[in-house]
């Protein structure tokens, strides 16, 4: 059986404690922009959040809002409506920044907070990994290298845990996302400029059918 986290250790060195693409200051900021970011592109949440963090700081004024108080700073998000209903329904459930909980627990009993936006919270807020993040790009990733296989979230997730060590889980999902981001595209990915080539499934498949 291989050795997943001596494999994937090169891909580590490069992209551990890179920080997220969302942009964010303090904790009320990584929520809340990681619950617009569901369906939509980082780049674009990074581009309408200034505003909307300069017109609403923190919980304690979200929290005073209006569903028409928000449209004009998030209506171009992918769907905003249900977005909208999430912030507001948590702003006023936890009424200031110092409530926001920080477990995986607690987070995915917020409205709007799954297992991926969780683990992005805690890997974000600096706490201790409960999980593995697996966006669309470990969604292919992992595949791919052949740590894990299907299409379903969880069970990508449960396999990548079993095989890399607790203290990795932080980083590993974050690390094949970057992966994913620049080098292993959906289409022509970048392989002789992948890291972790050697342990890669896809890779050696496709030259061992070069090679015949």
């Amino acid at each position: 059986m291989k050795n997943w986290s001596e494999s994937l250790a090169p891909l580590l060195q490069v992209y551990k404690g890179k920080p997220h693409p969302l942009l964010f200051k303090n904790t009320y900021q990584l929520l809340v922009s990681v619950i617009l970011s569901a369906q939509d592109s980082d780049k674009h949440i990074n581009e309408i959040t200034p505003r909307l963090f300069e017109a609403f700081p923190n919980l304690q004024s979200l929290a005073k809002a209006n569903g028409e108080d928000l449209y004009p700073f998030i209506s171009k998000v992918r769907n905003f409506g249900n977005k909208t209903k999430w912030l507001l329904s948590l702003s006023q459930s936890l009424k200031k920044d110092s409530n926001i909980p920080l477990t995986m627990k607690e987070l995915t009993e917020l409205p709007g907070i799954g297992r991926k936006s969780a683990n992005v919270i805690l890997r974000g807020a600096g706490k201790k990994a409960e999980g593995v993040i697996v966006d669309l790009h470990v969604l292919r990733v992992a595949p791919r290298l052949g740590i894990a296989s299907g299409t379903d979230p969880k069970k990508i997730e449960n396999q990548i845990m079993e095989v890399i060590p607790s203290e990795d889980w932080g980083e590993i999902g974050m690390a094949m996302s970057f992966l994913g981001r620049e080098i292993c595209r959906p289409t022509s990915p970048k392989c002789p400029e992948c890291m972790v080539s050697n342990a890669c499934t896809y890779y050696l498949t496709l030259k061992s059918k070069s090679s015949t």
